[in-house]
C-alpha cells in the first residue's frame, strides 16, 4: 500500500531500568521468541550477564541467532556488547552504587549534574536526529506542506503536544492547519481530505493505532501523507508518502519515550516550519507580522485601564 520508498535507523542503553523501559517500548516490533530473550535480560540482567549466547538461548527456548538479533534491536552491535553492559550493571549493584534514574543519572546525583547530563543527552539526541534525517524526504514534505490547501496533524499523548506546536506555527504563517488528538475526530476530518491536502502523523513508536488510522484514511482519500517517527519500519510508514526519522533516544522509568522523543520531534517540526516559511516568504512574512501585531494589541488592550 506504500506510494514511496522509506528510510531506516537505531539506538542504545546500559542500566537495568532503562533496559526494561526499552524492552517495553520495542516489544511490539519483536517476534515472540525475541520478546522472550528481551524479557529475560530485562528481568535478570545480572544473571544473564553470566550466560553465554548458547546458555541464554537454552534458557529462553530460542536460538543463538535470535539472541544476537535481540541484542541488536536493543541497540548493541552484538550479544557480547550486551553482556558487557549487563556485567557492568551487576558490578554497580554489587558495589552498592545508588540506583540509576536514567541510563547515566544516579538517584543521589546533585541537581547541577542532572542538568549537565540531561543537556548532554539532549544535544546527542538532536545531533543523531540531524545526522539521520533524510533531506530529500524533508524537502518533499516541505514542498507538499507549503502548497497544501489544508494540513491535518495527528498525535496522541506527548506527540499531540508536538502536533499542536506545528499547527500553531503553520497558522501564524498563513497555512491552514489543525492538530487532532481525539482519534474519532481525527478520522472524521481525514475523510474530508483530498488531493492537494496534507496529513501528518507523529508517532515515536511508529505503531500508534490512533495515529495510523486517520493517516490511512487520508492516504486512501488522496491526500499527501507525512510521518514523523522513531521507527521508519513501523506500521505508520505503510501509509506515509514521506517519512522523517527521529532519533530513538535512551529511555528510562523517569524519562520515558514520551519525554525523550519530544526533543527530536520538535527539531523536525522546526525544520519543516523554516523550510515552509522560506518557500512561502512573500505570504509568510506579512502573516507572521500580522499575528505578532494582533497578539501585541491584545496584550496592550488587556493591560489598559478602562
Amino acid at each position: 500500500m506504500t506510494r514511496n520508498a522509506k528510510v531506516t535507523s537505531g539506538a542504545s542503553g546500559t542500566d537495568g531500568r532503562p533496559l526494561a523501559a526499552k524492552v517495553r517500548n520495542l516489544a511490539p516490533t519483536m517476534t515472540r521468541s525475541m520478546q522472550r530473550v528481551a524479557e529475560a535480560v530485562a528481568r535478570d540482567p545480572a544473571g544473564c550477564a553470566q550466560l553465554t549466547v548458547t546458555a541464554l538461548a537454552q534458557r529462553t527456548g530460542t536460538s543463538e541467532a535470535t539472541v544476537v538479533r535481540t541484542a541488536r534491536i536493543l541497540g548493541y552491535p552484538g550479544y557480547r556488547d550486551l553482556r558487557l553492559a549487563l556485567a557492568a550493571f551487576a558490578a554497580r549493584q554489587a558495589a552498592g552504587a545508588p540506583p540509576a534514574v536514567t541510563a547515566d543519572i544516579a538517584v543521589d546525583d546533585p541537581l547541577a549534574d542532572v542538568v549537565a547530563k540531561l543537556a548532554r543527552d539532549e544535544q546527542e539526541t538532536l545531533a543523531d536526529t540531524a545526522a539521520g534525517l533524510d533531506v530529500g524526504q524533508l524537502e518533499a514534505a516541505v514542498a507538499a506542506l507549503a502548497a497544501a490547501r489544508r494540513v491535518d496533524v495527528y498525535g496522541i499523548g506527548a506527540s499531540a503536544l508536538v502536533g499542536q506546536d506545528l499547527a500553531q506555527k503553520l497558522l501564524r504563517i498563513g497555512v491552514i492547519a489543525h492538530a487532532h488528538n481525539d482519534p474519532h475526530l481525527a478520522v472524521t476530518n481525514a475523510v474530508q481530505l483530498r488531493q492537494g491536502d496534507v496529513a501528518l502523523a507523529i508517532t515515536h513508536s511508529g505503531n500508534t493505532v490512533d495515529v495510523i488510522e486517520p493517516l490511512r484514511v487520508a492516504f486512501d482519500h488522496g491526500a499527501t501523507t507525512v510521518a514523523i517517527t522513531g521507527r521508519p519500519d513501523g506500521a505508520v510508514a505503510r501509509y506515509a508518502d514521506h517519512v522523517l526519522t527521529t532519533s530513538r533516544s535512551r529511555e528510562s522509568e523517569l524519562r520515558p519515550a514520551a519525554m525523550a522523543s519530544r526533543t527530536s520531534q520538535l527539531l523536525v517540526v522546526d525544520c519543516l516550519f523554516i523550510g515552509i516559511a522560506q518557500r512561502t516568504y512573500e505570504r509568510a512574512a506579512p502573516a507572521l507580522s500580522a499575528s505578532y501585531e494582533a497578539l501585541a494589541h491584545r496584550h496592550t488592550a488587556r493591560g489598559a485601564r478602562p
